[in-house]
């Protein structure tokens, strides 16, 4: 099964995986992306969300 998760410590809050993909991401209260659970469902919108980060935070493991 694929795994979809955010590297906190890269994420610089920018909120482009949520606005990609609003079922599957958000921003925390400190600003932070977080992978929302069954994220793994739409694979692809995670890999685009992926490519469009800035700081590659966005992990797409298949």
């Amino acid at each position: 099964m694929a795994k979809v998760y955010v590297d906190e410590d890269l994420c610089i809050g920018c909120g482009l995986c949520a606005d990609t993909c609003p079922d599957m991401f958000e921003l925390t209260d400190d600003g932070k992306a977080v992978a929302k659970e069954g994220a793994e469902e739409n694979i692809e919108c995670a890999k685009d969300a992926a490519d469009t980060c800035p700081t590659e935070a966005i992990v797409v493991e298949e």
